[in-house]
């Protein structure tokens, strides 16, 4: 259990972390410095987080007796979160419907997401508007606390906040707390507007090559090896590909078949392999170490290298981060096959790029699956052709993408 002299003295680490009370009571630290009370319980057996406010204007006597009064309120059948929404007396604050909107949509949200749209709040939306009553906030606050993030430079930070308060707001105005979302009515062009990143890459034929032999080269760890020689085939983001799973890797149908909850775009992704890429992890499935882990850290077996190790790993070989960087094999694939006058929607599902049309795009993980196999394996071919290695007898189409 906590006492008054160890909450006063809990620091701030570089990520939220928790300290338990009793009974589902804990102190929320926040790497702004910032501590709040969050009382965990179930109801309809269902588990729900509410706040009981910052510390020290709660102090942990407070907290505790605002945990038993939610004991209190289970006992009768009646969900404290509500309780307090419907509460006369005393308003709706920020922090209030944050809680609640967090609650509505935390099942349909990976943790890590939900986790950091919780430490994000923290951050920057908690400390000014947690305690002010939800209905008094007003465009000019939202305004100038984004203008605040702005003045930072953290022009990244500046849009995830801005969509967190967003959803808040319209959650708030769909349960009839309040009628105008202060931030739907802001310009954006008040704002200033990220510049667009585009990664370094390498699309000439023969720099390829080289970058191909160089790769070849690397000495470092068997699994980062692994993982730079797959690089090159896979069009997979840094974090999909370092984070294989063997759960993923489909033998009997030649696909790796990533779950959403591991997507950027959260909707489940295949990647054919072409008869390149099967060998290889045909090969690495024979070194069983009980892993679940196609490619595991060297100090734990049961946790993937990071995308930081494919990183090092490329610069260990001399390239710059001007040149090449691990999101750069797919920039690089993308230029290419374009180039060669594949399909820009196959290119860009295999990407798994976002489509514009959300609900079909939720759906279409196998659209243009034979065109995508035959895509990949002619992708192997040509990245062998340019090493001069023998490679699958090439179609009539192969033939063509060897013509540089």
């Amino acid at each position: 259990m906590l006492t008054d002299t160890k909450v006063r003295n809990l620091k701030p680490k570089d990520k939220l972390y928790r300290m338990a009370d009793s009974h589902g009571l804990a102190l929320e630290v926040n790497p702004n410095g910032s501590k709040l009370w969050r009382h965990r319980y179930r109801y309809n057996n269902k588990a729900t987080m509410m706040s009981l406010g910052h510390y020290p204007e709660v102090s942990l006597l407070d907290a505790r007796q605002e945990r038993d009064n939610n004991k209190q309120l289970l006992k009768k059948g009646v969900n404290p979160l509500r309780a307090q929404s419907n509460s006369s007396i005393t308003k709706s604050t920020f922090s209030d419907m944050f809680d609640k909107w967090i609650d509505n949509n935390k099942d349909s949200w990976t943790l890590g997401y939900v986790e950091d749209t919780i430490q994000r709040a923290n951050n920057y939306l908690i400390p000014i508007l947690g305690k002010l009553p939800v209905e008094d906030i007003k465009s000019p606050d939202m305004r100038d606390l984004l203008l605040s993030i702005e003045k930072t430079g953290k022009l990244d930070m500046l849009k995830k906040v801005k969509g967190i308060a967003n959803g808040v707001f319209k959650y708030s105005v769909g349960m009839g707390v309040i009628e105008v979302n202060p931030v739907r009515d802001l310009p954006s062009d008040i704002f200033k507007k990220k510049p667009i990143k585009h990664y370094a890459t390498i699309t000439d034929p023969k720099e390829i090559a080289s970058l191909l032999g160089k790769l070849e080269k690397y000495k470092g760890s068997h699994e980062v090896n692994s993982a730079l020689k797959l690089a090159p085939h896979l069009l997979l983001r840094p974090s999909e590909l370092s984070g294989l799973l063997w759960s993923e890797i489909d033998f009997d149908e030649k696909l790796i078949r990533i779950g959403a909850e591991r997507m950027k775009m959260n909707r489940v992704h295949l990647v054919p392999l072409s008869k390149q890429t099967f060998t290889i992890f045909q090969m690495l499935s024979q070194y069983d170490n009980g892993s679940p882990c196609v490619f595991p850290s060297s100090r734990d077996v049961n946790v993937s290298i990071t995308p930081d190790s494919l990183r090092n790993a490329i610069r260990n070989l001399g390239i710059q981060k001007e040149e090449f960087t691990t999101h750069s094999f797919r920039s690089m694939a993308s230029t290419r096959l374009n180039e060669l006058n594949y399909k820009g929607d196959v290119i860009e599902i295999q990407l798994s790029h976002a489509q514009k049309d959300k609900i079909r795009s939720a759906y279409n993980h196998a659209e243009y699956l034979p065109e995508r196999k035959k895509m990949m394996q002619d992708w192997s071919n040509y990245l062998d052709k340019l090493q001069n290695k023998t490679s699958v007898s090439p179609s009539e189409h192969q033939l063509n993408l060897f013509d540089f």
